[in-house]
């Protein structure tokens, strides 16, 4: 069986060369404020993996997206070992665009603390006298540029990806500006009102799409996640604090009340936090994980 090496690695993701198709593979590790944590969270990868491919189906009528098959049997024998299984997912390869496409429903985290400051949201000007995780009139769009592994991603204004997407793609700036933007809003609606009928709210999520052969539009990375979206359950959802949450909010609230812990989290919160996942995965999907 031939080894193969990831050709670039992410935080969370490695990726590796299919000849025409990439294999992307979530792995079980966890990182934090931008820094991999020291342990390993077992079966976040597969619901990563899982639960993107449910809302890629699920958006097809929006717009394509990046999916071959998440059935290693399509992949290549080294995918074919047990640790890849559920995981990996071939995808076709998109010359992708070089902005994070966040989108918020509700007020909470950086947006609630610079609503504060100033009662905006990276430069938006929200309606005075929001309460934090308020939902919000209208869903916001706040792009971001996307860093290097160690570097944080930079929020911009809108008109601010429209230059930074024009020196990549000379002539169609404004035009890949307006589609992000439009899109991410559009997928995010549709997405939210399902979560929110199966009893969880998405506060805000962040999508990233590329462009195929033909130049058309593609959602690619990954798609509503707990690692790339807040969700809330809808049960005891109250605006005027914080919320509980779905995602990583339980190891972010160790790692800020412990410092000094060395990027390292007890066994336990590693439990709490797939126990949320896995709750996500089933609420959502009907499902439980294989």
């Amino acid at each position: 069986m031939q080894e193969l090496k990831p050709i670039k690695e992410g935080k969370v993701r490695e990726i590796y060369d299919n000849g025409d198709s990439l294999i992307m593979v979530a792995t079980d590790r966890i990182s934090c404020f931008d820094v991999i944590l020291n342990n390993e969270v077992t079966k976040k990868g597969t619901v990563l993996t899982q639960m993107s491919k449910f809302w890629f189906d699920l958006t097809e009528d929006i717009l394509p997206n990046h999916m071959i098959s998440v059935d290693v049997k399509d992949m290549p024998e080294f995918f074919q070992q047990e640790k890849y299984a559920g995981k990996s997912m071939m995808c076709r390869k998109l010359n992708m665009l070089p902005i994070e496409c966040i989108v918020r429903g509700y007020i909470t985290g950086s947006g609630w603390k610079s609503y504060q400051e100033n009662g905006t949201v990276c430069g938006i000007t929200l309606p005075e006298g929001l309460k934090e995780s308020d939902k919000l009139p209208e869903p916001i769009y706040t792009p971001s540029t996307k860093a290097e592994i160690g570097d944080h991603d930079e929020n911009i204004s809108f008109e601010q990806s429209i230059d930074h997407l024009e020196k990549y793609f000379p002539g169609r700036g404004q035009e890949l500006a307006e589609k992000l933007r439009d899109n991410t809003i559009a997928l995010y609606k549709k997405c939210a009102e399902y979560a929110l009928s199966k009893g969880i709210i998405i506060a805000d999520t962040k999508f990233e799409f590329g462009l195929d052969e033909d130049g058309n539009m593609v959602i690619g990375d990954e798609m509503l996640t707990p690692d790339s979206s807040r969700f809330w359950p809808a049960d005891g959802y109250e605006p005027g604090h914080g919320q509980p949450s779905f995602d990583k909010q339980f190891a972010r609230d160790w790692l800020t009340a412990n410092p000094g812990n060395d990027w390292t989290l007890p066994q336990e919160i590693v439990d709490k936090t797939i126990e949320k996942y896995l709750q996500a995965y089933k609420m959502l999907t009907g499902k439980d994980l294989d």
